[in-house]
């Protein structure tokens, strides 16, 4: 009757058989120069993800990434921002960007190596400071003119085998003990990643033209607080537009000043 499925058409297991070895016959039989150097190094056979080269490969799954972000952000347009920014320095870690953000109606230009991404904010480092600025702060994030401009980034953290035992036996507390490994497997907050930096000094820019001085005494889920010569800062998490790292000599300036 019409609508019914088919029955499968049953073959016994001999004539299976001999129908593979016919199939397999008529195969064109590629060599594999990452498998044949493999197995001249006695490392053994590794599966191919695909049928196609190793750089289509790649070059498909940023197509694939890139795709999806913007299918995503279609979506969901009040995470557009956070997500695309996320997305770039990913792209660019450890390598040079400039970034321009809002302080009141006043724009910062910041410039630095990419070393932390997080969920809410990038951190960011030069010779001289270190410096976060959250994501709804940003307005643009860019390669410097005449900075050799890479699709990614190009310094990558050598895992031995000594540590990828330890991440496989204890996983929790090897990754907590090392700055680059939280990086590598954790997007964090800011809240987050503030409170790893306790009694750090630094100048906090919030609201229009306000700014506290102070070491880093704890953060909680709405507010950080910094604790200055005289005074303690509670400062709402939400109205932060840039913290910056200082060294004695504004440490210095700022407790005379005030």
């Amino acid at each position: 009757m019409k609508g019914r499925s088919r029955v499968k058409e049953e073959i016994r297991h001999d004539a299976y058989v001999k129908k593979l070895l016919e199939a397999r016959e008529k195969e064109e039989i590629r060599i594999d120069p990452i498998n044949e150097r493999n197995i001249a190094k006695g490392e053994g056979l590794t599966s191919p993800t695909n049928h196609v080269t190793t750089e289509e490969t790649k070059i498909f799954k940023e197509y694939m990434e890139q795709k999806n972000l913007f299918k995503l952000t279609e979506a969901k347009p009040h995470m557009k921002k956070a997500l695309t920014l996320k997305r770039f320095f990913k792209m660019k870690r450890n390598q040079q960007v400039e970034i321009y953000s809002k302080a009141g109606q006043k724009s910062i230009y910041s410039e630095g190596k990419v070393n932390a991404i997080g969920r809410d904010f990038v951190m960011i480092t030069n010779l001289k400071d270190r410096i976060w600025i959250p994501y709804e702060k940003i307005d643009s994030a860019n390669v410097p003119y005449g900075i050799p401009n890479y699709s990614n980034t190009h310094q990558h953290y050598i895992y031995d085998n000594d540590l990828r035992t330890k991440l496989l036996q204890n996983f929790g507390a090897t990754v907590s003990q090392r700055e680059i490994l939280i990086q590598q497997f954790h997007e964090e907050t800011l809240r987050t990643n503030l409170s790893r930096w306790k009694n750090t000094w630094v100048e906090i820019k919030y609201e229009e033209n306000k700014s506290h001085v102070g070491k880093v005494l704890e953060t909680s889920k709405k507010t950080v607080t910094l604790k200055g010569f005289r005074h303690v800062y509670h400062i709402p998490l939400n109205k932060i537009e840039m913290i910056e790292t200082i060294r004695f000599l504004k440490i210095l300036t700022s407790f005379i000043s005030r």
